[in-house]
């Protein structure tokens, strides 16, 4: 009898499991896929691409096991339930991100892979080489980790962004104009360069990269005066808020520096072949990603148009391959430049050097945060 029921208990727990596991993976095909993660403020992962190559090289094993985490199923509610359990817990730390002082989040940052940024910095050095009439200037600024680490919780290890900077300037610094932003927001360190709750820098630490660049380019920046400084949005809890899901945060505000003698701007995004007037879309300061009302957010490639007369204008045309930190920078250089192309090279898949010889660039600004710098291969695509 005891064996009995020991082997209806097996099958009883046999059959649970693999009732879960049918569960879960009809729920994973049948639940709607998504590209972009409102919570995380992120693009997921995109299925993977099955060929041999990435067979050998265990890309297509480690594309899918990213591509199933970012896609499982209610994803969103478990990071929700894994953070407060882990606060109940005191727990300073969760999905990658710590709780630090003074109301500041921050990203982990590790010692990164020197031999690919050996990669990244060979592939920026042949890619001046190959344009010796475009003048280049490569800004790197720092994330509010390698700003503030000593608001960081106590013991929580971290890697210097000052020494990455200084090792990538070393090594590019004779090919393009290297620009660190230690340098130009060192000085201003006890200003809100940076939101708390998001990994960008704050409209007032992009106007401090504007000053360094304008004078870098021997251009005269505006002074702050010149500027109607207006706080758009008081409840943006960004990126580092919506990953990590801690409570009790105080929301961060946002400002729009509007210059008092404005430019008129026309601008072209290619991506979605549409035309537009502003530099803001205030549409998203009602969104969960508000840092977009800064040029409408990520795209591939956009084309701005000022009413600057480009015979008298500072430059007549600037080509700025970034990342999201230059979407609160660029509005500044409206002021000085009659176009602007941007290209984002995480997602601009055509060839940049065809694309400068076709529009007639002669200035470059590669413009990236350390961390995504450090993390995102996509700057190989330059040399390409």
């Amino acid at each position: 009898m005891m064996m009995n029921n020991n082997r209806r208990t097996d099958r009883l727990l046999v059959g649970g499991f693999v009732s879960v596991l049918f569960l879960m993976s009809a729920a994973f095909l049948l639940h709607p896929t998504v590209k972009f993660s409102e919570l995380e403020n992120r693009y997921l992962q995109n299925a993977p691409r099955f060929t041999w190559d990435n067979l050998v090289s265990k890309a297509f094993a480690e594309d899918a096991e990213k591509y199933v985490t970012d896609h499982f199923p209610y994803r969103d509610d478990w990071v929700w339930v894994k953070s407060s359990l882990e606060q109940l817990r005191l727990q300073q730390e969760n999905n990658g991100i710590y709780k630090g002082e003074d109301g500041y989040l921050f990203e982990k940052f590790a010692k990164p892979d020197y031999a690919e940024l050996q990669k990244y910095a060979e592939a920026v050095k042949r890619f001046a080489a190959s344009h010796p009439e475009v003048d280049m200037t490569f800004m790197l600024a720092p994330t509010s980790i390698g700003m503030y680490p000593e608001r960081l919780p106590w013991k929580a290890p971290f890697y210097s962004e000052a020494k990455v900077n200084h090792w990538i300037a070393d090594r590019i610094g004779q090919d393009v104009t290297f620009m660190d932003g230690f340098d130009f927001l060192r000085p201003h360190a006890s200003e809100d360069l940076y939101y708390r709750t998001d990994h960008h820098w704050t409209t007032l630490g992009a106007y401090y990269a504007y000053a360094a660049y304008a004078e870098q380019m021997g251009w005269q920046p505006l002074s702050k005066d010149q500027f109607r400084i207006e706080t758009v949005s008081e409840s943006f809890l960004g990126s580092y808020h919506t990953r990590s899901q801690f409570s009790g945060l105080k929301p961060d505000s946002i400002q729009a520096y509007i210059p008092k003698k404005p430019v008129s701007t026309e601008i072209y995004i290619a991506d979605t072949d549409t035309t537009v007037t502003g530099l803001y879309d205030d549409s998203f300061l009602g969104k969960k990603d508000q840092y977009s009302y800064f040029l409408g957010g990520v795209h591939a490639l956009t084309t701005i148009k000022t009413s600057l007369d480009p015979q008298t204008a500072d430059q007549g045309k600037l080509l700025v391959l970034k990342d999201s930190y230059a979407h609160s920078f660029i509005p500044f250089l409206t002021q000085h430049v009659s176009q602007i192309d941007m290209i984002d090279i995480r997602y601009y898949n055509g060839n940049i050097g065809d694309y400068m010889k076709e529009n007639g660039i002669t200035d470059v600004l590669m413009m990236f945060n350390t961390a995504t710098f450090v993390e995102n291969g996509e700057i190989l695509k330059i040399d390409d």
